[in-house]
């Protein structure tokens, strides 16, 4: 915890190069963003940002045994936000490509207020919801959307979308084509 606070970081390295480059372009007065635009370009900064703290973090000399499982934990969530939509996402595939037992991954989770699975499904089907409700997709149908974001299963994605937002997908797509 605090590894990184108050310290100047410098852009001539590959990835603060890379995360400088994208905020000066995101920063930049464009036409061409639309309205949905936002939420993703916010999705991929907040992203981008836990790699970089994840980078940095990973490159700290004799870091603390809680520093490194925070760097850990950080690489790790941008590796399940970079794979949602893969079906086969599941915590004996994440552990097994971080090199950790599966037992340690929920170790690291105890800091989040989910578990592993619990997660990846909060994630999956908020991308979802911010997918139904935006215009740019509307000619998509849900079970594409839905598969997008790795349900492979419609009846089962109906019904956690419906347990979790109180309204069944196509009708939350209805109310928000509708202005609501």
């Amino acid at each position: 915890r605090g590894a990184l606070a108050g310290r100047r970081l410098s852009i001539q390295d590959g990835m603060r190069t890379l995360v400088a480059g994208y905020l000066r372009e995101l920063v930049k007065p464009t036409a061409e963003y639309r309205g949905g635009d936002a939420t993703g370009l916010a999705t991929c900064t907040v992203d981008l940002a836990a790699a970089l703290l994840a980078h940095e973090l990973d490159r700290a000399d004799a870091l603390p045994p809680e520093t490194r499982d925070q760097a850990l934990l950080l690489r790790i969530l941008t590796f399940m936000r970079e794979r949602l939509g893969d079906p086969d996402l599941s915590p004996d595939m994440i552990a097994a490509a971080h090199y950790i037992s599966t037992r340690y991954l929920h170790k690291l989770f105890r800091t989040q207020d989910l578990t592993v699975a619990a997660w990846i499904r909060h994630q999956r089907l908020a991308r979802c919801h911010r997918d139904l409700g935006d215009p740019v997709n509307g000619s998509h149908p849900i079970h594409a959307i839905a598969s997008r974001w790795g349900f492979t299963d419609n009846a089962h994605f109906s019904r956690l979308f419906r347990s979790t937002y109180g309204i069944s997908p196509s009708d939350y797509r209805r109310l928000r084509a509708g202005g609501a």
